[in-house]
Parts: structure tokens; C-alpha cells; sequence
């Protein structure tokens, strides 16, 4: 009896904390899953954190960013798991967009040229009249291959930018001659590179190397929806935040060979040895605990301002582009607090 009484308490008191969620049925856009940018998402949706949360999560998976934006945009999704920069250039266009939570401290993005003519690369200015493979045009591939224009004077449309996707296609591409250089994600990136398809001429994979490229901390992968939506639902989002930061304090305790059980073996791209050296590469690029810093949103809006003249600095309010608000919940919930 006391055992039914106590089941009892435990389904209540569950219950009433769900209870607090506006949506349950939350339908997530994703540019490019596969891709270990996304790892923080998959490990979420495979360890069954978002069900712990009450929620019924759907992941739709898209080409890049851009596209997985327009989704939410269009109404056909509710939140985006992508670039933070996505929040700055939608406020720059009039849309309130806001991230809440941070799963990439660094973007993880490396600028790769094909091995036939890295004799001929001295610096940026000489990626002039070449193909550029993306995930998709607009997406944070495109974003950092833009600014590494910017540091040679060259301008967007001073090379052809084409959107080859995700994973194999993107080994695709280059095998194929498609493309003469790629700003593009791991694990794809290391395979080319350890196969000497590509050389490396810029990497994000490492604060070091963030910091190298942009002058300072670069957010990168987060969740993030119209502020309407978190207005609306903020029981909904405290619960995506959640089930995020648990999976963040989990990969900091995980070792490699577990990532690499709970990771689909399609991700893998058929050679689990390089995915794991792929991810050893970029591990330091994962938020630890979620949090948005003052000074990665103001490299972020500083590197796009470089290129895209319709970001202009002074009319951004970078505090509306970005709430720890819930993070800072979710670490008191699991016990770590800042």
C-alpha cells in the first residue's frame, strides 16, 4: 500500500511539473543534424532528455540554417536548432528572434581548399573567382566564409557560393570537383583533410582558433525561436533548456566511446575511427553549461557587421538577441549554479 501511495506522489508530482508546459508537441528545424555541430541536439533527443521534460520533441532536418529558419518563420516549425548569429540578422530585418540556450562555444566551421591548388593560396585575396561550397547560401558556413573574404578586401560576390549540404555530400562535392574550397563542419572536414583532398586555411574548432579568426569568443550552436513563441510558452522553452543543459553536463563527463554509442551509426559516415578523431578535434568547441556571453554576442555582431551592410552595429540591441534567463534555471534544477 505504501508503495502504490508512494508511485502515486512521485506520478503527481511529476505531472504537476509538466503541467507547467504550454506545448508539448514541440517541432524543432535543424540545418545539417549529421554534422557534430549538432552533436549537443542529438545526444538531447537520443538519451530521451526532452521526454524527461514532458515533452514530445520532432527534429526536422534541413539543408543548412537558412533553410531551417525559414521553417520557423513560415510556421510550419517552432524552433530552431542553429547559429546563433541567425537572432542578430533577423533583428537587423525587423524579426525578434532570441536564443536560450548555447550548445556551441565555438562554431566549428574550418575554410578548406582542394590539395590541387593549395601551392597557389597565399592568403584570403587569393580565393577570388573560385567555387565555395556551403551547406546552404545564408547559413553560418557561408557567414564564415564571408568574413574570411572580408579579411582578404574581397567581397561576398567575388566567388560563387554553392550549397552542397551536409556530410557526404559535402565529400561529394570536393571528390568530385564541384567545388575548389569548402567552409564547412566536421566530421566531414577532417575525413577530406586527413585524406589530403583539402588543405585547412582558416578553423573555428578550438576557442584558440575562434579567437584567432575573429578577434574573440564566436557563439555558435543554439535553440532559438521567435520571442513571441518564448513569451507565449516559457514553461515549453525552460523545458527544451533543461533537457539541453543536461546533455551539456553529461558530454563533460562522457567519454568518447560513449558519445560514439548514442551518435546514429549514419553520422558515422562509415568510419567510426575518423568521426571519433573528428570529434577529438572539435570537443573543446561545446558550451560547457549554456550560457551566452556579453563578449561572443559582441564578436558575433562585429564579424557579420564586416560584411553585410545591413547589419549595422548601432541599431542592434544585442541584450534582445539572447536570454540566460533559463539556464541559469536549469542549473539550479541540476544542482550547478553561476
Amino acid at each position: 500500500m505504501k508503495r502504490k501511495l508512494l508511485a502515486w506522489v512521485l506520478l503527481a508530482a511529476a505531472a504537476q511539473v509538466h503541467a507547467q508546459i504550454e506545448k508539448r508537441d514541440v517541432h524543432i528545424a535543424v540545418g545539417g543534424k549529421t554534422a557534430l555541430y549538432y552533436l549537443p541536439l542529438t545526444l538531447t533527443e537520443r538519451l530521451g532528455f526532452f521526454k524527461d521534460e514532458g515533452l514530445n520533441v520532432r527534429i526536422s532536418d534541413f539543408a543548412g540554417g537558412t533553410r531551417s529558419l525559414e521553417a520557423v518563420v513560415g510556421g510550419s516549425a517552432d524552433v530552431v536548432a542553429g547559429a546563433y548569429e541567425h537572432t542578430i540578422n533577423m533583428q537587423a530585418r525587423k524579426q525578434s528572434f532570441q536564443a536560450f540556450v548555447l550548445a556551441g562555444a565555438s562554431p566549428q566551421i574550418s575554410v578548406g581548399i582542394a590539395t590541387s591548388r593549395a601551392a597557389s593560396y597565399k592568403s584570403p585575396r587569393d580565393l577570388k573567382g573560385l567555387k565555395v561550397g556551403v551547406s546552404a547560401p545564408g547559413s553560418s558556413t557561408n557567414m564564415v566564409i564571408n568574413y574570411v573574404l572580408a579579411k582578404g578586401g574581397l567581397k561576398p560576390t567575388d566567388v560563387a557560393i554553392i550549397g552542397v549540404g551536409q556530410g557526404a555530400t559535402v565529400i561529394a562535392a570536393m571528390e568530385q570537383g564541384q567545388v575548389d574550397v569548402l567552409s564547412q563542419t566536421d566530421p566531414a572536414m577532417t575525413m577530406l583533410e586527413k585524406e589530403g583532398k583539402i588543405k585547412i586555411i582558416a578553423e573555428t574548432r578550438t576557442p584558440a582558433g575562434t579567437e584567432q579568426l575573429f578577434g574573440g569568443p564566436m557563439p555558435a550552436g543554439s535553440l532559438y525561436a521567435p520571442v513571441e513563441f518564448i513569451k507565449k510558452n516559457p514553461g515549453t522553452v525552460q523545458a527544451l533548456t533543461n533537457a539541453t543543459v543536461r546533455a551539456l553536463l553529461w558530454m563533460q563527463e562522457a567519454s568518447p566511446q560513449q558519445i560514439l554509442a548514442t551518435v546514429p551509426e549514419e553520422y558515422l559516415l562509415g568510419n567510426k575511427a575518423m568521426y571519433l578523431f573528428a570529434y577529438n578535434n572539435v570537443k573543446t568547441a561545446y558550451s560547457k553549461d549554456g550560457y551566452f556571453s556579453d563578449a561572443g554576442a559582441k564578436t558575433t555582431l562585429k564579424a557579420l557587421a564586416s560584411f553585410n551592410p545591413a547589419v549595422k552595429p548601432d541599431a542592434i540591441d544585442l541584450a534582445q538577441t539572447y536570454t540566460n534567463e533559463f539556464v541559469k534555471k536549469a542549473h539550479a534544477k541540476y544542482g550547478k549554479k553561476k
